[in-house]
């Protein structure tokens, strides 16, 4: 009877980590040994910011999780960790900004908008401006092409009135 409970305990962990890869934009698995209790608590914050979420894992219900959904992130092993975000890219900012103080934090493959990206991809990904930044860009392109639109015309007005 308690295996039984065990066993039904592990499939609703193995259901949880499905649905949360099903209904996230981009999940990116981890190494986060070394770091103290501050540094993850201030991780935990500082994705919880992205509307993102760390979430710790046994590795066999992980990779059961990622069967079921036909999907290869070869072998886990060791300590990892999965951030789980709304946002393609915030969660993947979020952990290389925090990596870059923290070495003991290593990204090591990732899940984003259902394919399997490896580092490479999420470093890529990680060096994209923010969304604000990137409205702000093309905002600042839009303007200047209005600008010089009206610099041309008023050269034209100038040149009508000579």
């Amino acid at each position: 009877m308690a295996n039984v409970k065990i066993l039904e305990k592990k499939q609703s962990i193995i259901d949880e980590i499905a649905t949360k890869i099903k209904e996230s934009s981009s999940v990116v698995v981890f190494e986060y040994q070394g770091l103290t209790v501050t540094e993850t608590n201030e991780l935990r914050r500082k994705l919880r910011e992205t509307n993102s979420e760390f979430k710790v894992y046994k590795n066999t219900l992980a990779t059961r999780a990622l069967d079921s959904l036909k999907i290869d992130l070869g072998v886990l092993e060791g300590p990892k960790a999965m951030a789980f975000g709304t946002d393609t890219v915030a969660p993947i900012k979020a952990l290389n900004d925090f990596a870059k103080n923290h070495p003991a934090l290593e990204m090591k493959i990732g899940i984003v908008d259902g394919e399997v990206a490896d580092i490479n991809t999420l470093k890529k990904l990680a060096s994209i401006p923010s969304r604000e930044t990137l409205l702000t860009m093309f905002a600042a392109g839009l303007m200047s092409s209005v600008r010089d639109f009206a610099i041309c015309l008023d050269l034209h007005r100038q040149n009508l009135e000579k």
